[in-house]
């Protein structure tokens, strides 16, 4: 069997896990070939009837942060998954999924599901290091490829908040609880180990 087709059932998963990707805007699509690689069945979340399905886990792409806050809320899709993110839904969030997640933005007014107790600075790398690619190491899984697309990253941590990756001393990286929040796009690199991570948090 394919070692990363085999992945799921090497944590002695009882059932297919079945993964919700928010595909309002953003990079979702490198997402669903993530998931694909490694055997998750998964759906796209679009219009509020897509929740009626059920589902392990919630992924919140890249993109513009502002204009998914926006249409979460026109799409009626906000309170509902914030509720769900609060009792305890697995989440990973990259990037612009970061900010979502994030209590607080320190250079924006504006907060989204304010789920995980961390400030973030949107756009922290400004114009010029806007974009860059770099490896670094995640707490637990090890070295992984990085790229950033002008990325946030997070300047202050609450109570219980784990950080799981640093870089230039920057934190990158953070878990808290179910939720699982980078500034970075591992959906873009070769390597599936933080959607790894995410599943198997999925199944606990």
């Amino acid at each position: 069997m394919n070692k990363k087709l085999s992945f799921l059932w090497l944590k002695g998963a009882s059932k297919q896990m079945k993964i919700a990707v928010l595909a309002v805007q953003g990079a979702f699509i490198e997402h669903e070939q993530m998931l694909s690689c490694l055997g998750a069945e998964w759906f796209e979340i679009r219009k509020k009837e897509d929740l009626l399905q059920e589902f392990d886990g919630l992924i919140l792409p890249g993109g513009e942060s502002t204009v998914m806050g926006k249409l979460l809320h026109e799409l009626t899709l906000f309170s509902d998954l914030q509720k769900r993110i609060k009792e305890g839904l697995p989440v990973l969030g990259t990037c612009a999924g970061l900010i979502l997640l994030a209590e607080k933005l320190s250079n924006d007014e504006n907060a989204y599901f304010k789920t995980c107790p961390i400030t973030v600075k949107r756009n922290a790398y400004g114009r010029q290091l806007g974009s860059f690619f770099t490896e670094g190491y995640v707490e637990p899984i090890g070295k992984i490829p990085m790229a950033f697309i002008r990325a946030p990253f997070v300047e202050q941590i609450g109570k219980d908040v784990e950080v799981i990756a640093r870089v230039n001393e920057k934190i990158v990286g953070v878990k808290y609880k179910n939720q699982i929040g980078v500034s970075f796009h591992p959906e873009v690199t070769k390597c599936t180990k933080l959607h790894e991570y995410f599943l198997d948090l999925c199944q606990e």
